[in-house]
């Protein structure tokens, strides 16, 4: 965990590098729920029912993403300012995700557009090497 938030509640950013070969999905998750409980201490009020589960779905569906179609190691790091947690996920593939549209006949690939409709939004970037996707979660309104 690196640093508190500046109200001097819980950890503002934390990150975790998983191997690809070796990571559980279910072990990211729970970094994602550790992390997020670390982060409401010292706040007044609680998290909106739900709310932990649509982070871990976020987390999950992103760390998948990057497992299944990016190569090297992948890395999740949670920030959290306020009542918004933004998720990050880097591998070192240079193919972004794309969205597609959604389509109830097609099994499987529907990752992106879980996130797309649980985040206030999602950013996709490559990087020198690599890329990174960021969805950030708003975490005062209703969970999904």
């Amino acid at each position: 965990m690196t640093g508190r938030a500046p109200d001097g509640t819980g950890p503002r950013e934390v990150s975790r590098t998983f191997e690809r070969d070796t990571v559980r999905i279910a072990e990211a998750r729970g970094f994602a729920a550790e992390y997020l409980a670390a982060s409401q201490r010292g706040r007044d009020h609680p998290l909106p029912p739900g709310a932990a589960g649509t982070v871990q779905l976020v987390v999950s569906e992103l760390v998948t993403n990057a497992v299944k179609y990016g190569t090297g190691p992948v890395e999740l790091v949670l920030a959290r300012t306020g009542d918004l947690l933004s998720v990050t996920v880097r591998d070192g593939g240079s193919t972004l995700p794309a969205p597609r549209p959604a389509d109830p006949g097609r099994v499987g690939q529907h990752g992106l557009e879980i996130v797309a409709a649980l985040c206030q939004d999602v950013d996709i970037r490559r990087e020198p090497a690599g890329k990174r996707v960021t969805a950030r979660i708003a975490l005062d309104g209703p969970a999904v």
